[in-house]
Order: structure tokens, then sequence, then C-alpha cells
């Protein structure tokens, strides 16, 4: 039986890339074949690609409605008929497949507004499993700001080791994520690493520096 894709289920399989708990677990197992592993070790292989996946989600926020267009890589076989079964059944104004094979939602702003609690409150789980985790021990507490742009992390490691320098892979993704389908800008995430014990600031990174 084909999978019918929505969009909240699109973001958190993204989500589930970098999963460090259970949040990946719904999207992996409407997957199939997607991993939900809890381990940190998947931030290893996030790269600059997946970023640059997210990146061709395309969301227009119009004077009524808002239009998100997933890629074809991410609809896979889903039908019309399915498409406009799963828009009956979420409320939403319509969904069309397109020729390239991506399909185009067009949904009310309540219906946006919905979605993007629903993205926070999953990004918020993965954020809130991350502390004292098998992965990461030495991390006390995550605080982000609102439009997952700025994300504290704070540590009792008094220098950053390589599993926390990879880790901010992670945090550039929630924050591309929120903000691509969101509808707005995100030029940088910024991420800081500080000292549970003295409060000093003991590393920082920017998604804006990848690559230099």
């Amino acid at each position: 039986m084909k999978k019918v894709f929505s969009v909240i289920l699109v973001a958190s399989m993204m989500l589930s890339l970098v999963a460090c708990g259970g949040a990946g677990e719904t999207a992996s197992s409407a997957l199939g074949n997607k991993s939900s592993s809890a381990d940190n070790s998947n931030v290893s292989s996030t790269t600059i690609s997946d970023l640059d996946a997210i990146g061709d989600v395309q969301v227009e926020q119009e004077l009524f409605d808002v239009v998100v267009t997933l890629p074809a890589e991410f609809v896979g076989e889903t039908t019309q008929e399915e498409l406009e079964k799963q828009a009956e059944d979420q409320d939403i104004y319509s969904i069309t497949l397109n020729e390239d094979g991506s399909a185009t939602y067009v949904m009310s702003k309540s219906q946006h507004k919905k979605l993007m609690e629903e993205l926070a409150a999953s990004i918020n789980q993965s954020l809130a499993e991350i502390p004292g985790s098998e992965s990461s021990p030495n991390v006390t507490n995550i605080e982000a700001n609102e439009d997952y742009t700025s994300f504290t992390v704070t540590t009792t490691s008094t220098e950053l080791n390589l599993t926390d320098s990879m880790s901010v892979l992670a945090y550039y993704m929630y924050g591309a994520l929120y903000n691509i389908f969101n509808g707005t800008e995100a030029d940088n995430i910024h991420v800081d690493f500080v000292n549970t014990d003295s409060g000093e600031i003991i590393g920082s990174s920017d998604s804006s520096e990848m690559g230099e």
C-alpha cells in the first residue's frame, strides 16, 4: 500500500535524521525503510547535502493562504487520488501532484499555524531528550529562541569534543526546518556551548560559516 505523505510527516522525517530520542519514530514507522535510531551517531552522517535537501521545500505566504510545495523525492509514488483523500482528511484546501513529481499544498493560515505548532513541538521534544542521553551525557540543558535561530547548550564539559562539534549540524537542521516550513529567512543559525559551573562560553558555531 502506497504511503500518503503530509507536510508534517516530511518535516518529521527530516528531524529523524538527527533525532536524539524517539521523536523521529513516528515518521520512521510511517516511511517503513527510514532509520529511527536515537543514537547521536546519526549526526555524523548529516551532511551539507541534507541541509540543501530541506531547501528544496518551497513555502509562499499569500494574502489569505499558505502554499507549500514538497519536492518529488518526498512525495514518492503517491497518487493524485491519495493526495485528494489526504486533503479531505486533514482539512487542507487542496493538494496537487505536479508534472515534475512535486506536490503543492494550499492551506489556510490557521492550518499552517497548526502545522508550525506541531513542528515546534517535535523539535522541542527532540531537544528535551538530548541532555543526559547516552550519546550526550555531559549536556545538562538546551535552550532555543522562538524561531530556532539561536541555541544555548549547557554542558559539564570544559572544552568541546568531536561529538559536541558535530552536534551543531543537528541544531542547524532544526533551525533550517522550522524557518523553511514557516516561510521565513534564516541567514544564520547560532549555537553557544556554555559550561555549567562557570557559565562561560566554551565554544560557538554559526551555520553561515559552514564550508569556510
